[in-house]
């Protein structure tokens, strides 16, 4: 009976994970890594311009894998985290890809008046 009362206290690992932004963002960044990795490794499966030809003739490719591995990686997991961001607003509505509110109109704009006096490039 006295197990029944007492309540579990949440792991911070459910509590991380337990909030939907978090999720979202573990999530989309899981995705920019693997993206990242995916270039990474066809980059070097390609050798374009002897790339791998390069690192591997460092004294020390890792840390040239490393440095290119980390830059993809912020870049490719920020953009996606971002891309995840700033749709969250936007709602689907017709099942079809999302888009934006905002339409272009057309609008009329009054011409300037045309300046009085000598311009610049005739003094």
């Amino acid at each position: 009976m006295m197990n029944d009362m007492q309540e579990e206290a949440p792991s911070p690992r459910s509590l991380v994970f337990g909030a939907p932004l978090l999720r979202l963002l573990a999530i989309n960044l899981a995705a920019g890594v693997s993206l990242a990795v995916l270039l990474v490794g066809g980059l070097l499966l390609l050798n374009p311009g002897r790339l791998r030809d390069l690192i591997l003739a460092d004294h020390a490719p890792g840390v040239a894998l490393g440095l290119l591995l980390f830059g993809f990686i912020v870049t490719l997991g920020s953009s996606t985290m971002g891309t995840a961001i700033m749709a969250m607003g936007q709602q689907q509505t017709d099942g079809g890809p999302r888009r934006g509110r905002g339409r272009l109109v057309a609008q009329r704009v009054a011409a300037m008046a045309p300046t009085q006096g000598r311009a610049a490039s005739d003094a």
